[in-house]
């Protein structure tokens, strides 16, 4: 509601394209942009994640459990239900959000780990798993949890990203393919994440790999050994997006225990 507030009295002017030039509206040069947050036009997003962890603590099961599931569509009914009472509310379009989380899982886990302490399976790790997601270290093939995870994305009205992780390619452009029609028939916005590296000390092209050190996750060259990660390129996508950067420890170890699902 803050974020609504502020955005009441902004004249069409700040941004053209987006108010004044039809990318999101036609609005006259300094109209302010009220009428448009109102009345479904745009929506403010109620974020989730961890749906994983909470299923899992509340019933000992993984959510992709036959057991578990209907807890879990429970639970995400209910949000979207909260979501319908603010809109007949306030008349502002609330609507639920499967959020990529990005660096903020780390930031999560501490706080969880924090106020409940270290609960085995569910507090134990340094980041709490994307949305409605399978848990990265769950071992599942490609087309079961991008069968699985559409129905979570249809309860995600807001937004929501699926993904299978796979090892390289090149050399299996039919499988790909394959993938990529099960997304286009199945389910609404899903990706295939690769590993994209390189070393600039060896030349090497292939994986970076993550491992520990004095208590510390770092990325190593498997070819020759180099750590500096200025002298590397780390392609990796965090859910939402590919990043070159690199992150927190709590997101490298999701990415490091990230299982292949094909």
């Amino acid at each position: 509601m803050c974020r609504h507030k502020r955005l009441l009295g902004t004249p069409s002017d700040v941004a053209p394209i987006l108010w004044q030039h039809g990318a999101l509206a036609r609005l006259k040069k300094g109209e302010p942009i009220d009428k448009l947050l109102f009345n479904g036009y745009s929506t403010i997003s109620l974020g989730y994640a961890g749906l994983y962890e909470c299923v899992k603590y509340m019933t000992g099961k993984s959510h992709t459990d036959p057991e578990a599931k209907p807890f879990a569509l429970e639970v995400m009914n209910y949000m979207n239900a909260a979501c319908r009472k603010w809109k007949a509310e306030t008349n502002i379009d609330f609507s639920l959000y499967g959020t990529p989380l990005e660096s903020t899982t780390y930031k999560f886990a501490k706080c969880l780990q924090k106020r409940f302490g270290i609960i085995e399976g569910i507090t134990d790790k340094g980041y709490i798993t994307n949305s409605y997601h399978v848990h990265v270290t769950e071992k599942i093939d490609a087309f079961s949890k991008l069968r699985f995870e559409a129905e979570f994305q249809a309860l995600s009205p807001g937004g929501a990203i699926s993904y299978v992780e796979v090892p390289d390619m090149q050399n299996n452009i039919e499988a790909v393919l394959q993938v990529m029609k099960f997304i286009y028939l199945n389910i609404i916005y899903a990706e295939l994440n690769t590993k994209s590296d390189y070393c600039q000390v060896c030349g090497w092209d292939g994986e970076i790999n993550i491992v520990e050190e004095d208590g510390k996750l770092i990325w190593k060259c498997p070819n020759c050994g180099n750590t500096d990660q200025s002298t590397m390129n780390v392609a990796r996508r965090t859910c939402g997006y590919i990043g070159t950067q690199y992150w927190n420890q709590g997101r490298t170890q999701e990415i490091k225990e990230r299982v292949l699902h094909l």
